[in-house]
C-alpha cells in the first residue's frame, strides 16, 4: 500500500468557501467588507500570472480586490508613499508587495513600511518576533497552508518528531516556529546539516523547503510519517519539462504514510492562506474574533 496523497488543491477550495462563507456573514452582519491590495512593480511574467490569480480568488471570495501596477523604473520613495496611503485606507486590511522587486529597491525596508496588521504575507519584523515569541501574528501563508493540513491530516501534533529542511525566512523558520506552537520536538535542518538522511529518518513529519528538485530520496523517509514537500522546481524530460518537488514523490510514495504531491499540493494553499489572513486582518481591525482553524 502506497502513502495517501494529500489533495492540496482540494483543501484549498474548501479553505477558500469557508473564508467566502465568513465575508459573507462579515458582509450581511457588520456590513464589512474585506479587501486586499496587490502591489506589482514591473512585469515579471511569473508575478503577473500570480497577481492575475489572486486578484481572481479574491474577488471570488467575495473580497474587495485593489491592484496597484507600478513601472520597473518606479523610484522607491513612490512605491512607499503608495504603501503609506495603503496604511491609511480603512477599506484596505491587507496589502502585499509582490516579491521580488526591481534591484534598486530595499525588500526589506519596502516590507517593513507595509503596517504589521495588515501585513498578510507575514514578513515584516513585528510579525516574525511575534510568531517567534507565541503571540498573535499574521503568520506566512506557505507555512500556514502546511500546517492547515498537518492538522487536517493528523489532528492533534503534540509530541511528534518534526524536521523542516530547510531554515529560510519565507517558509523554513516560521514552519518551525508554528510546530513549536504545536508542541512538537522540531529539527531545522540545512546545508550544513550532518547526516541529514539520518536527520530525516527520525521525522514524523517531514517539510521540506529547500527548492533543490528531489534531494530527499524515499530511504530518507521513516515509514508512515507525513511529508510536506514545499518545493517546486522545473527539470527537464526529454523534450519537455516537468515541475517536482524537493522530495523523490515515487521513492517517497510506498514509504510514506501520506505525501503532497508536486504539482498540486502545498501550492494551492498559499493563495486560499491569503485570503484567510486578510479575512482574519479585517475581523481584528474591526474588534472581531478571527475564524477558528484559518489563523494561529
Amino acid at each position: 500500500m502506497g502513502a495517501d496523497i494529500i489533495d492540496g488543491k482540494g483543501f484549498a477550495a474548501r479553505v477558500r468557501a469557508e473564508v467566502a462563507g465568513h465575508v459573507a456573514r462579515l458582509k450581511s452582519d457588520h456590513d464589512i467588507t474585506p479587501g486586499l491590495a496587490v502591489v506589482l512593480v514591473g512585469a515579471d511574467p511569473a508575478s503577473e500570472v500570480y497577481v492575475r490569480n489572486k486578484g481572481i480568488q479574491t474577488r471570488e471570495a467575495g473580497m474587495n480586490s485593489h491592484e496597484h501596477r507600478l513601472p520597473s523604473d518606479t523610484p522607491e520613495a513612490d512605491l512607499l508613499a503608495l504603501i503609506a496611503q495603503l496604511n491609511a485606507d480603512p477599506g484596505v486590511h491587507g496589502i502585499l508587495v509582490q516579491l521580488p522587486l526591481p534591484a534598486h529597491m530595499d525588500a526589506e525596508a519596502v516590507i517593513n513600511a507595509i503596517d504589521p496588521a495588515k501585513d498578510v504575507d507575514g514578513f515584516h519584523i513585528l510579525n516574525v518576533g511575534l510568531l517567534g515569541t507565541g503571540q498573535k501574528a499574521m503568520v506566512p501563508c506557505t507555512p500556514l497552508g502546511c500546517l492547515m493540513m498537518l492538522r487536517d491530516r493528523l489532528g492533534d501534533l503534540s509530541g511528534l518528531n518534526a524536521v523542516v529542511v530547510g531554515r529560510s525566512n519565507i517558509v523554513g523558520k516560521p514552519m518551525a516556529q508554528l510546530l513549536l506552537r504545536e508542541s512538537c520536538t522540531v529539527t531545522v535542518a540545512h546545508s550544513r546539516t550532518r547526516d541529514l538522511a539520518a536527520v530525516c529518518r527520525g521525522a514524523d513529519i517531514l517539510v521540506a523547503a529547500v527548492g533543490r528538485p528531489r534531494m530527499i530520496p524515499g530511504d530518507w523517509v521513516k515509514p508512515g510519517a507525513t511529508v510536506i514537500d514545499v518545493g517546486i522546481s522545473r527539470i527537464a524530460d526529454g523534450d519537455r519539462t516537468r515541475l517536482v518537488g524537493d522530495v523523490d514523490f515515487d521513492s517517497a510514495l510506498p514509504v510514506a504514510g501520506a505525501i503532497t504531491p508536486v504539482p498540486g499540493g502545498v501550492g494551492p494553499m498559499t493563495i486560499a492562506c491569503l485570503l484567510a489572513n486578510t479575512l482574519t486582518a479585517c475581523c481584528r481591525a474591526n474588534g472581531l474574533e478571527a475564524p477558528e482553524g484559518l489563523t494561529v
